[in-house]
């Protein structure tokens, strides 16, 4: 049956020129790859266009994807994240992440704010946590929106954005905690009764 197709076998058949299997690959993954792109760019133009390129490129075989590399959406993931990569070098518009080092490897504690970030992320997204994320640097809005609302584990985004757990682990860190503090400025204090924080 169609919804025992693995994304393999689907591959296998469009490879073979079976455009049938194209249309259940990008029905299957598009939703994920467009609300990713969205988020990150924050434009549901350009997010469509991200989509139409990352799906065109693996029809015509542009974006050469093995089994090796790990599951297909996650590899979908990571040539959405490249595209939106050069668009940000093409617009130099990002602003910086607010009170913190642009080290990567200097360790963050979060023990007491990630309560009330987990709080933020599991009500319903609302407007202004959209605007926190936007103003993160590209780096730091690429672990927390495929952490906290792609829910892929810290393994998973490191081969996608081509880094370290450790590097994984601090990234996510410092931007929930600007966005807590973005939050926060905006006076939504999220209630956090029995949220705690959970690692994947």
């Amino acid at each position: 049956m169609e919804n025992q197709e693995t994304d393999s076998s689907l591959l296998t058949q469009m490879r073979d020129g079976d455009v049938a299997a194209f249309q259940r690959l990008y029905q299957r993954h598009q939703g994920p790859i467009y609300r990713y792109a969205l988020m990150r760019c924050g434009q549901a133009a350009l997010a469509a266009d991200v989509v139409q390129d990352v799906f065109t490129g693996l029809l015509s075989k542009s974006y050469r994807y093995e089994a090796g590399l790990g599951s297909l959406q996650n590899f979908l993931f990571g040539v959405a994240r490249n595209l939106l990569l050069k668009q940000d070098q093409a617009e130099r518009r990002h602003q910086p992440l607010p009170g913190h080092s642009e080290e990567d490897g200097e360790e963050v504690l979060m023990s007491e704010t990630t309560e009330p970030a987990d709080a933020i992320f599991q009500q319903q997204m609302t407007e202004h946590v959209r605007q926190a994320v936007s103003v993160l640097r590209p780096h730091y809005r690429d672990v927390i929106i495929l952490y906290e609302l792609q829910e892929l584990s810290y393994a998973e985004i490191a081969v996608i954005c081509d880094i370290d757990i450790g590097t994984v682990r601090s990234r996510l860190s410092r931007a929930r905690a600007a966005i807590l503090q973005y939050s926060e400025r905006l006076g939504w204090r999220p209630d956090t009764a029995g949220k705690t924080g959970t690692q994947r």
